[in-house]
């Protein structure tokens, strides 16, 4: 069974410092290094259609995420555990198009994606179209821990997580009038002719390093608002979403899935590691070379057996946050930070 849940409610200082803008500096612990990295999306994110409270939300959201992560590494936990950790806490915020903030499909439905892997051997699990789990991060974790498969779909995969008495919720705890509304303003686009452009991609994901070298990635999804025809996304796919080797790095993306599916953006930039390139100029060569050239936008986090994170990202801004290797905390959205 995956690890206890570490707790939902916010702290006072995590809201305090998220809300001042403040992240200070924990301190340092004595063996090898560990680190970890979060993101919620990218997109067309602007500071003129933020307000302040919203903003502080999301910044407040993230460190505690990011923070949550980094304390399972101090305490000498995997890389998976600190991956899972930041990312229930994304999902069960109402903030974030994974888990309970996720958007509706066409027919007014929430469908879930997630996926896992463990740089150490390439353990790897993921589920798609998901409309009762409550945190699918989990599930994708009991794909890769309990079965022979790395991919699972629909009632298969909720059946499968019913007997790893994976958690399970009512679909009317997915609703939020937010991601209502948007669903309705892209189906009066669509009556109306126009041409319904995706400018914000919402997923959610994590990639962290622990004690042991370890690498894992994981990433989680509500997919595009108003999709049909049960479309997947990168988010579940290993090599396009996720991907993590001891032997390079590890990836989260976020973005134009079919452009991530078609690029394998993950794999591209561990092998551009494996092949002797710097994680900063692998990453930074994929998303605003390759995927620029090739008409994809969207970003990714990512880390190396070093410690060391990227966070590139062809979009105006990208919700992500880090904690690195000698234990800065970062936490960003807009494309000038």
């Amino acid at each position: 069974m995956p690890t206890a849940l570490p707790t939902r409610t916010f702290s006072a200082l995590a809201l305090l410092t998220g809300l001042l803008g403040l992240s200070p500096r924990p301190a340092p612990a004595s063996g090898p290094p560990v680190a970890i990295a979060i993101h919620g999306g990218a997109g067309t994110i602007s500071r003129e259609d933020m307000t302040p409270e919203r903003e502080a939300a999301f910044r407040a959201t993230l460190e505690q995420a990011v923070r949550a992560g980094h304390e399972r590494l101090l305490a000498g936990e995997s890389s998976l555990v600190a991956v899972r950790t930041a990312i229930v806490l994304l999902e069960d915020s109402p903030l974030f198009n994974a888990g309970r903030g996720a958007v509706f499909n066409a027919d007014g439905v929430n469908e879930l994606d997630a996926s896992v892997m463990r740089g150490r051997d390439r353990a790897a699990g993921a589920v798609a179209s998901v409309r009762r789990v409550r945190n699918p991060i989990d599930l994708a974790i009991a794909v890769m821990e309990h079965s022979p498969h790395v991919m699972l779909a629909g009632e298969g995969a909720e059946t499968f997580g019913a007997e790893q008495g994976i958690e399970t919720v009512d679909p009317s705890w997915f609703h939020t009038e937010f991601r209502w509304e948007q669903l309705e303003a892209a189906r009066e686009k669509e009556t109306a002719g126009d041409i319904v452009t995706a400018d914000f991609f919402s997923t959610v994901g994590a990639v962290a390093l622990d004690r042991a070298g370890d690498l894992a990635a994981g990433t989680s999804t509500g997919g595009m608002t108003n999709k049909r025809f049960g479309r997947i996304g990168d988010s579940p796919v290993i090599g396009a979403g996720t991907f993590a080797d001891n032997a390079s790095c590890a990836v989260s993306a976020t973005g134009h899935g079919e452009y991530f599916i078609r690029w394998v953006v993950a794999y591209d930039i561990c092998a551009r590691v494996a092949s002797g390139s710097s994680l900063a100029d692998a990453a930074d060569t994929v998303v605003n070379g390759v995927l620029v050239e090739a008409g994809g936008t969207g970003g990714v986090i990512a880390i190396d057996a070093a410690g060391d994170i990227a966070m590139p990202f062809n979009t105006a801004g990208m919700y992500r946050a880090s904690v690195d290797a000698a234990g800065n905390v970062f936490v960003g959205i807009y494309g000038d930070e």
